[in-house]
């Protein structure tokens, strides 16, 4: 499997992280946190710059990237999942 990093996560309680390339169906995510590198295989096609889940998230459960609540989950998000519009309700804090 591929260790080059290709997407980005910034806080250890984010649910998602950001690809910095175009991921496809089947394609591995590799992110770092701290020192540790992880893994996430890619089940959706997800254009760069897009989310993608690094963990399940449950229907109503909160979005967390970079580090701040960004919405809320409108159906449940399986690990791989890209996560946009058609998955996740907006609720930006303190904007």
């Amino acid at each position: 499997m591929n260790d080059n990093i290709n997407s980005l996560i910034v806080d250890k309680k984010d649910n998602v992280a950001v690809t910095m390339m175009e991921l496809k169906i089947g394609d591995t995510a590799v992110y770092k946190i701290g020192d540790e590198l992880k893994k996430v295989s890619i089940i959706n096609n997800i254009p760069v710059y897009h989310k993608f889940s690094v963990s399940n998230i449950d229907k109503g459960e909160e979005i967390y990237k970079y580090g701040q609540v960004i919405g809320k989950a409108i159906k449940d998000i399986k690990i791989g999942e890209h996560v946009h519009l058609h998955n996740l309700i907006s609720i930006r804090e303190n904007i």
